[in-house]
Parts: structure tokens; C-alpha cells; sequence
């Protein structure tokens, strides 16, 4: 749930995104916004570079938007290490093996990117209507573009509550289910990036963090990975059968409750 009630508004860069932004608004139920500009909240802007996420009023950070082709996915697609990265290491990649993932909590899907550019068939699962509008736009602008076209086809994505999966029933069981719940930065600090900021705003602290990590136990044929910031405590105080760290980060590795060699 959100962390407080925040205003959302959707926007047009230009006259010819008009029509995008009214359907968007539309389809989100979230106001249009009006000329000037409204003094707080949050815009969600469709222009020329794509659906970007806007904080309004003064001093506020940049756009967010979800970028597969270019920038930091561009960056790690590039130079990320391949398979020898701690997060292909945690899901199980190996020489001949490339396990199919399940990514419950995708945000801004720069994770699940990382996965697909390595082969994995990644399902995403996005409860928050806005985020998910941004990665439709993200994936879609991929598509696009040939150098992201064959991994962007590998990624497919889902406007689902990840803790009725249970009951939905609706995907196919996955090798791995990967997690990456909201951590609780301390608010003083400057080191929050924009990102989490806005997450923050809009859908609060992952409170239900200890009921993502039971079903994703039930959901996952071989492991189930969580992100986690280095040094923090494990996810629900439940102990990972092992970790496999990196400088600022750490994924630590449960047993799935009914595990199957043949998924």
C-alpha cells in the first residue's frame, strides 16, 4: 500500500502524445493534467523518449523511465560480466544451463533485463498499475530496437498481485523465483536514488515481504533468489540455505517446498 495519498496526474509532452496520454488516463483512472502544470504529486508523461515518471514542484529529481536499449541496461548488457555475475551465479546459470525465471517483484525490470540478455525466459509479475505502464512502454520501445528485440521477446509481462499467484494458477511453474522486495532506507539519507524515492511515495515498504518469500517457495521448481542490500538481515529473519555476495549487494538462496527436477 502506499507509504501516503499521492496526487497522480498524466501528461502530454507535445500536442501529438495527447491522444496517448487520454487513453492512458483512461485506462489508469488517473486525471489528466491541466495547463499549468499542478504544484505537487506525481506526472505520468508521455512524450518522444517514451512514458517517463515525473515528481512535480520545485527542486524535483529527473524523470524515471524504464530504458532497455540505452544507458545503465545498455551498460551492463555490454559489460556486466555475462554468466559469471553474482546474480546469473545465484539463479543457477551454468554452462548448459539456463533455468527459467519467475521475477515476482519486477519494478523497473532492470534485473529481469539482466536475466533475458543472458538467455533466461523471464516471466514478471508488477501489482502497482503505474509501474507496470512504465515497463509495457520500456518493453515496447525494445522491441524496436534490434540489439534488444530477441531479449526483450524473452520477457513477458504480468499486472498481478504476486501473493494471489497461488490461487491464479495462471503461469507456468519456473526453475527459479527471484525476488527483490522494498528495502527500508533509513529517510535521512542522501543516498536514496530517485527511483526508490518514488517507489516509496507510491507503494510504500514491501510490509508483506514474509508472505511473498511462502509462496514464492511453493511457486519455484529449483531455488528461490533474494535480493538483499549487503549487511542487511535476511528477508523475514528466514535463513538462505547460502548467499553469494557482491559489494553492495547480496542473494541469498532458499530451497524451494516441493522441489522438481524436471521443471
Amino acid at each position: 500500500m502506499p507509504a501516503e495519498q499521492t496526487n497522480i496526474f498524466v501528461g502530454a509532452e507535445t500536442v501529438a502524445h495527447e491522444a496517448a496520454a487520454r487513453a492512458l488516463a483512461l485506462e489508469l483512472k488517473f486525471p489528466l493534467a491541466g495547463d499549468p502544470l499542478p504544484q505537487s504529486g506525481l506526472l505520468l508523461q508521455c512524450g518522444e523518449a517514451g512514458l517517463a515518471l515525473c515528481q512535480l514542484g520545485n527542486d524535483a529529481p529527473g524523470p524515471v523511465r524504464v530504458d532497455f536499449v540505452s544507458g545503465r541496461a545498455a551498460h551492463r548488457r555490454l559489460f556486466g560480466g555475462g554468466r559469471g555475475q553474482p546474480l546469473a551465479r545465484a539463479v543457477g546459470m551454468k554452462q548448459g544451463r539456463t533455468p527459467s525465471v519467475l521475477d515476482m517483484t519486477a519494478g523497473l525490470g532492470r534485473d529481469a533485463f539482466v536475466l533475458a540478455s543472458l538467455g533466461c525466459e523471464v516471466e514478471m509479475i508488477e501489482r502497482s498499475p503505474l509501474i507496470h505502464a512504465l515497463l509495457r512502454d520500456g518493453l515496447r520501445r525494445a522491441l524496436l530496437e534490434p540489439e534488444t528485440v530477441p531479449i526483450a521477446g524473452r520477457m513477458r509481462l504480468h499486472h498481478l498481485d504476486s501473493l494471489g499467484l497461488l490461487e491464479i494458477g495462471a503461469l507456468p511453474r519456473s526453475q527459479v523465483v527471484y525476488l527483490d522486495p522494498m528495502y527500508p532506507h533509513r529517510r535521512k539519507s542522501a543516498l536514496v536514488k530517485k527511483e526508490m524515492r518514488l517507489f516509496q511515495q507510491l507503494v510504500g515498504e514491501d510490509g508483506d515481504s514474509a508472505g511473498l518469500l511462502a509462496v514464492a517457495r511453493k511457486l519455484a521448481g529449483q531455488r528461490v533468489v533474494v535480493k538483499r542490500p549487503a549487511g542487511a538481515e535476511p528477508l523475514a529473519e528466514s535463513v538462505p540455505a547460502y548467499s553469494i555476495s557482491s559489494p553492495n549487494t547480496r542473494y541469498d538462496v532458499y530451497l524451494p517446498e516441493h522441489p522438481d527436477a524436471d521443471v
